[in-house]
């Protein structure tokens, strides 16, 4: 990947449109610009109205808005163009190989522009995964967690986590590499504490129930049950669609069937299984078998009887924890209906009437808004943020302040180093300038 050259992509989406957006960004971008146009640059930021051209001049392409954004005051951190074109593809296919024509420019690689931007020191990598996030987010919840990351309130986290581990480690190699320098005393002994307390800030983000990460994927929520209970139905009226194969023959359901869906806002995955009942067929016990796996995988499990039968299995109850959900399905077609206090979240239904369907909803609605509820601290977001923190703590658990102190802060340079792979930023200048500026060696 090389920034000497011009890259250029369709910025906005495919097919045809009322108005596309060819970006280009690098060296030569302002001046293939004036060549498709035939005139001098606009000023930065200013959108101007020109014809868009064929090498030959003899032809217009297209009429387009351009705007130009100079070094380094743009998205990439290089000059940028944006052409906004008509959104014909005819007229996308002509820009696209005039801009081919011009020296230095190529079609950009997928994430170049996000990966040019990092490079150039427009944004961390937690700001650029959360553009990534905020790009493809298909709920309110997953727009709003990605626009906080892509704003830089998960980066600031764990930059000031890694900005005070590398004060604790340039005092630790201060008092290592110049010993006869007028030092404080006891500097090891010093950082101990804000080591601890930076440990402790540390294991509470991580101990968030894996919440950021579950916003972005989508909570799982597992129907369980004997065959024919109504599983399937359920799962087609929670989906508003006619999901799952509805038979009176019972073990229809063989294999998992997973419909995603927004509930209150946020990515929920309603998820229908096999019948559990213990059978010789092979295909059948494999179907048991994977709803058994995803029952102990699933956030939420709806454990479903049916009124003449509302009690769960002797053999399958050991799948059932507390917070599951109760449904007893079919009420319609008994006389006396199931209590509905004797036990926390049961909810009586006949989802053919249509009946106890909407209590269900709004039970699962508030769950699902406490489990995932983006009102606090920003959350992690991604396994390898988990994975570089987690490395970062086991670092930070080895510390001791009465070890030699080349092992101490060995340990510190560890844990720093994890927490700067999450935002990308690792330079051992950012110890030496701490180094510098707090002792003032070599006056």
């Amino acid at each position: 990947m090389s920034f000497t050259d011009t890259i250029y992509a369709l910025a906005s989406g495919r097919g045809r449109a009322g108005v596309a957006i060819v970006r280009v960004s690098g060296p030569g971008a302002v001046a293939s610009l004036e060549e498709l146009t035939g005139k001098v640059a606009p000023d930065p930021r200013v959108a101007s109205l020109r014809n868009v051209y064929r090498a030959s001049r003899k032809t217009i392409i297209d009429q387009s808005l351009v705007i130009i954004f100079r070094a380094p005051e743009s998205f990439t951190g290089e000059d940028v163009v944006e052409l906004h074109l008509h959104g014909g593809p005819a007229i996308l296919a002509a820009v696209m190989e005039e801009l081919s024509g011009f020296p230095g420019h190529r079609p950009a690689l997928p994430g170049e522009f996000t990966r040019r931007a990092f490079e150039h020191g427009k944004m961390d990598l937690t700001e650029a995964e959360g553009l990534g996030d905020l790009v493809n987010a298909e709920t309110e919840a997953q727009a709003t967690q990605a626009l906080r990351q892509m704003q830089g309130e998960l980066g600031r986290i764990y930059e000031g986590w890694r900005s005070a581990l590398v004060s604790s480690l340039a005092h630790l190699e201060a008092d290592i590499d110049f010993p006869d320098e007028d030092l404080p005393g006891g500097v090891a002994a010093a950082v101990a504490p804000k080591v601890a307390l930076l440990k402790e800030e540390i294991n509470s983000h991580l101990s968030d129930g894996h919440r950021g990460e579950k916003i972005r994927e989508g909570l799982e929520v597992v129907i369980l049950g004997r065959p024919n209970v109504g599983k399937s139905s359920l799962l087609n009226a929670l989906a508003r669609r006619d999901a799952a194969i509805v038979s009176e023959e019972a073990g229809t359901t063989r294999d998992i069937i997973e419909v995603p869906m927004d509930l209150a806002g946020f990515p929920v995955s309603i998820i229908d299984t096999a019948g559990l009942r213990l059978s010789e067929n092979v295909i059948e016990r494999e179907g048991v078998r994977r709803a058994r796996d995803r029952a102990a995988r699933a956030d939420i499990r709806l454990f479903m009887t049916t009124a003449d039968a509302p009690d769960i299995p002797d053999e399958f109850a050991d799948l059932m924890k507390e917070g599951d959900y109760r449904l007893v399905n079919k009420t319609d077609l008994v006389s006396k209906r199931p209590k509905t206090k004797t036990a926390p979240r049961l909810f009586p239904l006949s989802v053919k009437e249509g009946e106890g369907l909407d209590d269900l909803l709004s039970a699962l609605e508030a769950d699902v808004t406490n489990r995932l509820d983006l009102s606090g601290a920003p959350a992690l977001t991604r396994v390898r943020h988990r994975q570089a923190l987690e490395e970062c703590v086991v670092a930070l658990d080895r510390f001791d302040a009465s070890m030699e102190p080349e092992l101490a802060a060995e340990d510190v340079r560890l844990a720093v180093r994890a927490l700067g792979r999450i935002t990308g930023r690792v330079d051992v200048e950012d110890v030496l300038d701490v180094i510098f500026g707090d002792f003032c060696i070599g006056k």
